[in-house]
């Protein structure tokens, strides 16, 4: 059907709305950055206000404003800062979190992700100034690991939307519906259509806790204004036969759409969105490996998308496995010459590979052959083994990287190997999990990297949640000693080894690129995110850590340190849309002006242009 076609089903009533908000959008909250502070003009007060999680200050709301506003007598009288309000939620927080259960199997994290939601509900503002000043202790609770827990549980936790569901029910529909989301601006959307939640399968509408937690983190991180972010949920069904048939299931109760249907869905979603925000950037996020590729090849020369699982993991991998070059002393201009061994060939395996590969044929010239060097360092073993060309019915997207019979021969290995005969025959420089198959990292398996040629062989442990990690840091310093690199997916604490000596645990987490490359795609105005874009992310944040830290081990900077690591992210990503002639501009910084910019002006650009939680002064107006 054709745009044209399309835009003539908008009904009147949605016209009616158009118009209305045109009129009305002086009421709307304004944030603002660069253009500094001004009061925003309400029209409400009293209770109403206090109700109003836009709007609301809680107890800091200052005399005057509680005068103008009619708030005088509805508050406690101390007027409270900003600090002081955090420091009472995280002094409230702590308490709960032992106390604050609905039962006896409602753990803590579940209940600490309540308490925060419920901030959430109230105070936006607070709710952000929270997270961003204890982003190391709330990360973990807002995403990974617990945001995968939320997911199971989300029939049941659902008491305020938040987002928009876009069902198989709304087919024909999308082009209308989008226009219900109030903001006139969106430059931000998370979507998934819950097939394949962290590696907990499939949760159909419950998966929208994904996109939550990820648009919190863009917030936290990059500074994007939290009134022009949106998560969704594309509902087609669920093939997870316990939520077929539990009553208090919200979403759809019939199995998933699939081939062309499934894809007329996802392609309604994508020209409804792009037809009412065309500048908008759109993340995907844990779509099941059959589609995370195919939707990534069809939408990412013709949108501004990209897919986190693919392209993000990746770009972590990618930044840790070149932190692991630099832990062993050498220069990561040596990246191609390491051999890995990849556990894992669904969609974050292959992205990873694909990723890596690129990384190393560019080191060594870009060619033909130098893609056919690269792909000779890399070792594949799925659910049934080694993966090889005599493999049947192998996966299109792996088949790149299955090895010449000839070539394992050599080795002593054959199709289907195991893992432990892969690893103590190849005698790699890097063991990486992306399997979602927890303890696959067995004893035996860490016993057989004892072998490695490396002086300090790496152990990425990357899937989440923390039971689906390959394996723990004490596991692996336990075996193989502290001469070793060790990263996963989700947070784990270090190990005291003894004398004085620490076993660092990094975290290789997927938010240390995609808030950057939102953010920087944002402000360069990148028709595309391009792979040199995403290469550049992956390369400033493996540059990111001094050499004396990455001598210790320590490949990941700390999650504390994310608003700084995603404004020098962005500015890469900025710089190199302006390098590939990608770059439009974005509000008053046209192309031209932003090819003017060095390395320093790029990145004041960013952080100018970083959105912070700051209570506006109030005014109130008679509608």
């Amino acid at each position: 059907m054709s745009n044209f076609a399309r835009q003539m089903r908008i009904s009147s009533s949605l016209i009616k709305r158009l118009q209305h908000r045109t009129t009305a959008c002086i009421g709307e909250r304004s944030f603002t950055t660069t253009e500094g502070h001004r009061p925003t003009i309400v029209h409400k007060q009293g209770l109403d206000i206090l109700h109003d999680p836009w709007f609301n200050k809680g107890t800091a709301f200052s005399m005057t404003e509680r005068d103008r506003l009619d708030l005088r007598g509805l508050l406690p009288p101390n007027v409270m800062s900003s600090d002081q309000q955090i420091e009472r939620f995280m002094v409230d927080l702590k308490r709960l979190k032992v106390n604050a259960r609905d039962g006896p199997s409602d753990p803590n994290a579940l209940a600490m992700w309540r308490i925060l939601n419920r901030l959430h509900d109230r105070n936006e503002t607070m709710y952000y100034k929270v997270l961003i000043a204890k982003i190391e202790e709330l990360a973990p609770i807002v995403y990974t690991p617990t945001v995968g827990l939320v997911c199971q549980n989300y029939s049941g936790l659902f008491r305020r939307p938040r987002g928009m569901y876009f069902s198989a029910a709304d087919r024909g529909e999308m082009m209308s519906m989008v226009y219900n989301w109030p903001a006139d601006q969106v430059d931000m959307i998370v979507v998934t259509d819950g097939s394949r939640i962290l590696g907990l399968g499939d949760l159909g509408v419950q998966g929208i806790g994904i996109a939550i937690g990820k648009l919190d983190l863009y917030v936290a991180a990059a500074g994007i204004n939290p009134q022009r972010v949106l998560p969704v949920m594309i509902d087609v069904g669920t093939n997870n036969e316990k939520l077929l048939k539990d009553p208090l299931y919200l979403g759809l109760q019939e199995h998933r759409l699939d081939g062309e249907e499934y894809l007329e869905v996802v392609d309604e979603f994508m020209e409804a969105m792009f037809t009412r925000w065309p500048h908008v950037i759109v993340q995907f996020e844990d779509f099941q490996s059959k589609w995370a590729f195919k939707l990534l090849q069809r939408y990412r020369n013709i949108y501004r998308m990209f897919n986190d699982d693919v392209q993000g993991t990746a770009g972590v991998a990618i930044a840790g496995l070149l932190g692991a070059v630099r832990a062993q002393g050498k220069p990561m201009i040596d990246f191609p010459k390491m051999k890995i061994v990849v556990a894992g060939a669904g969609s974050a395996g292959i992205g990873v590979l694909n990723a890596a590969r690129k990384t190393m044929a560019r080191m060594l010239g870009n060619n033909e052959s130098a893609f056919e060097s690269a792909r000779s360092q890399f070792w594949v073993v799925d659910a049934k083994g080694l993966i090889t060309e005599e493999r049947e019915n192998i996966d299109p997207d792996a088949l790149p990287f299955a090895r010449k019979v000839k070539e394992i021969g050599r080795q002593g290995l054959m199709e289907g190997a195991s893992l432990e005969e892969v690893v103590r025959q190849v005698k790699p420089d890097v063991l990486l999990g992306l399997s979602a198959v927890g303890g696959l990292f067995s004893k035996e398996v860490l016993e057989a990297l004892k072998c490695s040629t490396s002086t300090r062989p790496a152990i990425f442990a990357m899937s989440n949640p923390t039971k689906n990690a390959e394996c723990t840091p004490e596991e692996a310093f336990s075996v193989l000693g502290e001469n070793i690199i060790f990263a996963s997916g989700s947070p784990f604490n270090d190990v005291d080894l003894g004398n004085g000596h620490i076993g660092h645990c990094n975290q290789g987490n997927n938010m240390y690129l995609f808030p950057g490359i939102g953010l920087g795609t944002l402000l360069s105005g990148s028709r595309i995110i391009s792979d040199g874009m995403l290469q550049a992310a992956a390369e400033c944040l493996a540059e990111y850590m001094t050499e004396e830290e990455v001598l210790k081990g320590i490949i990941y900077p700390p999650i504390s340190r994310i608003r700084d690591i995603t404004k020098e992210v962005a500015a890469a990503v900025v710089k190199e849309a302006i390098d590939e002639d990608l770059a439009e501009g974005y509000r008053d910084m046209d192309a031209r002006e932003l090819r003017k910019l060095n390395q320093e002006e790029i990145e004041t650009y960013v952080k100018n242009n970083m959105w912070s939680p700051e209570y506006p002064t109030l005014v109130y107006k008679k509608d």
